[in-house]
């Protein structure tokens, strides 16, 4: 499942500074702008604690993570909607991703110079929303003189609806309101996901801090706090150059030494893998046994046969059945052979919605 986070923001917040450490593809990382130009992109597994402990219950010859892909997308400045700086390119690396990481700078450090010349993340939020903004007016207006042409047949009442929504959106947009931000009808979601805007993809702030703000932000992070609070956004605190640092360390137990020392219980960056993982509305299920243990990334929502098909096409063309085992009672009793004994296996058919944690087993037919 080929499903992409890009982190975005102006040039020297510290975006390919998160990317090395969440990444083992290296980005290029210096004190000056566009210092990435080619978007990198690295595999991430995702750390799920559950897996490690149905690994310790079956002892497999293999542990397969699953994973997100982060795409490390270069630095932004004003009018990149009209091409300048790498502004094309950057809107054509983020239109082909899922969710969006907006890291914002929220340090001080007169040796790492802000392409602005000082500290202020909402400004800087408000650039890279401006930009993207503008851009979807664009697709917008498009939108709407073809919806108009096709109105032209009385007939055509999607056409009227589509028509609609798009200057509802361009109303939105002209006030500086992102799509995301903007209130529809159940009925309007179709619409306007068809019209792919920059906008209306999922985001999250991520504000970049000082080693000592790391576990309780600053007063950079409390502004951007307020100003974002009507947005349907999560904010994340992470210190990038910190966890730098971390990810050098060769040993978990230099590494949980380190994360004591700063009051911290787990690193930021698998918080922020987490958080890319809800960003992208993604869950996992488990299969597991003697060969293998592994983790399956799937929508919350998947039905089981679409569940089966992440497997092999060939599963839910054949599905005939899941078999289902709710994680706590694996853990609890310890096999696969113990849940069937206590009737802890659920056969579950075509119209089963996947939760998060199950252990499945298809039976199929091809």
């Amino acid at each position: 499942m080929a499903l992409k986070c890009g982190i975005v923001g102006l040039p020297n917040v510290g975006k390919s500074t998160l990317f090395n450490c969440l990444s083992s593809a290296k980005a290029q990382s210096a004190n000056f702008p566009f210092c990435t130009i080619e978007p990198n992109i690295g595999v991430i597994t995702v750390p799920d604690d559950r897996l490690i402990k149905l690994a310790e219950i079956d002892n497999p010859k293999k542990v397969i993570p699953t994973t997100v892909e982060i795409v490390d997308i270069a630095g932004l400045v004003k009018g990149a909607s009209k091409g300048e700086g790498l502004g094309n390119q950057f809107l054509a690396n983020i239109r082909e991703t899922d969710a969006i990481l907006h890291v914002l700078r929220c340090f001080d450090n007169d040796n790492i110079v802000h392409v602005d010349g000082s500290i202020n993340p909402v400004r800087d939020k408000e650039v890279i929303d401006t930009e993207l903004q503008l851009k979807d007016l664009e697709t917008i207006d498009n939108r709407i003189i073809k919806a108009q042409k096709q109105m032209k047949d009385a007939t055509n009442k999607e056409a009227k609806k589509a028509f609609e929504v798009a200057t509802k959106i361009k109303e939105s947009l002209l006030k500086g309101i992102s799509v995301r931000a903007i209130d529809f009808e159940k009925s309007e979601y179709e619409i306007v996901k068809s019209f792919f805007l920059l906008t209306d993809k999922p985001v999250m702030y991520v504000c970049n801090v000082d080693e000592a703000s790391a576990k309780t932000g600053n007063k950079y992070v409390d502004t951007l706090r307020e100003a974002v609070k009507n947005e349907r956004a999560e904010i994340l605190v992470i210190a990038a150059a910190t966890e730098a640092d971390i990810a050098e360390l060769e040993t978990y137990d230099e590494k949980q030494l380190f994360l004591e020392d700063l009051g911290l219980d787990e690193p930021g960056v698998n918080k922020l893998i987490h958080a890319a993982y809800r960003l992208l509305n993604l869950q996992t299920y488990f299969t597991t046994g003697p060969d293998e243990s592994r983790a399956w990334t799937f929508h919350e929502g998947t039905k089981a046969p679409q569940a089966a098909g992440i497997i092999h096409s060939d599963f839910e063309k054949g599905f005939i059945r899941a078999e289902v085992i709710k994680y706590n009672d694996y853990v609890r009793l310890g096999s696969e052979a113990a849940c069937r004994e206590a009737g802890k296996i659920a056969i579950e058919g075509k119209e089963y919605i996947v939760q998060d944690g199950d252990i499945m087993h298809f039976r199929f037919n091809v």
